[in-house]
């Protein structure tokens, strides 16, 4: 099938190449999750005491805000959250087990596109949701982690923004929205972690604009790490591409997260992350607990 030429074709480095699908497998772990609902919200949830994990007192909770339109895609918002390969063997055994949790907006096409996205009105209930499935679900909680793309990933700090003493690590991927210095103050007397992960070719967020002028303030967090790669990147080492009337490959940076910044050969996607997300999230929880 011919792929449509992506705008920013002539701009690519030389020898690089466009890449049109994520090599990580869609479904393949769908069967692991479950369904329910609380606070007026439906959700998909894994539990790893389920799929081989003791019923140990406390595991960290991963909780993943999907992009618009993605709650209305059925179980494939499950993948296109970002959340489905935190389910795998792998990336499981990397945390020790992790719960994860996908909250789904109330969203609905209406005549002028999708209604019912995240935004402010779902801080309660999402917040109501989270603390309602620790207790229905978890025997305790060892960390909460927020997970977000796209206007996920404005909605990540949207509730963090409100409840920063609930969290312990961020990790807004594609955001619009960079709070304020007082916020990023609030996340450090909180102890908050904040990962952020913006691709410096955005097509909906200008980088030179929103993003960078923030970035000395979030350097200089207590616990932060900036991750801004010039090209979003396949498996395949490809930098990816993905049109469906408007293109949008380079916005789509949790393709990477969940491959879990690595690419197909277990290279790492930043020189830094030798061991992945996956790696460092782990380290970080061990840190807050020492």
């Amino acid at each position: 099938m011919e792929r449509p030429t992506p705008p920013w074709i002539n701009e690519i480095p030389e020898g690089a190449f466009v890449s049109y699908d994520p090599t990580y497998p869609t479904g393949k772990y769908f069967e692991r999750f479950k369904k329910d609902e609380s606070s007026g919200l439906k959700y998909y949830y894994f539990d790893p005491t389920e799929n081989g994990y003791a019923g140990k007192d406390e595991y960290p909770l991963l909780v993943f805000f999907h992009g618009t339109s993605n709650a209305l895609e059925g179980e494939l918002c499950i993948n296109y959250s970002g959340a489905e390969m935190y389910a795998s063997d792998d990336y499981q055994k990397d945390l020790g087990g992790a719960y994860i949790l996908i909250p789904l907006a109330n969203e609905v096409r209406g005549e002028n596109g999708v209604e019912g996205a995240w935004n402010e009105e779902y801080i309660e209930p999402v917040t109501n949701l989270i603390d309602e499935f620790v207790s229905k679900h978890m025997t305790g909680c060892k960390a909460k982690v927020l997970l977000g793309n796209s206007s996920g990933g404005r909605f990540t700090f949207l509730v963090s923004e409100k409840h920063p003493e609930k969290f312990d690590v961020i990790i807004p991927v594609g955001s619009h929205l960079i709070p304020s210095d007082d916020v990023l103050d609030e996340y450090d007397k909180n102890n908050v972690t904040l990962f952020l992960a913006i691709c410096k070719h955005d097509e909906f967020n200008p980088f030179n604009e929103i993003v960078e002028p923030r970035l000395e303030k979030i350097s200089k967090m207590k616990r932060s790490y900036i991750f801004t790669p010039d090209w979003t990147f396949n498996g395949d080492k490809g930098i990816a591409s993905i049109n469906f009337g408007v293109e949008m490959g380079q916005h789509c940076l949790m393709n990477e997260i969940q491959m879990n910044l690595l690419f197909d050969d277990k290279t790492p996607m930043d020189k830094d992350l030798p061991k992945g997300l996956t790696g460092w999230l782990a380290e970080e929880l061990q840190k807050k607990d020492s």
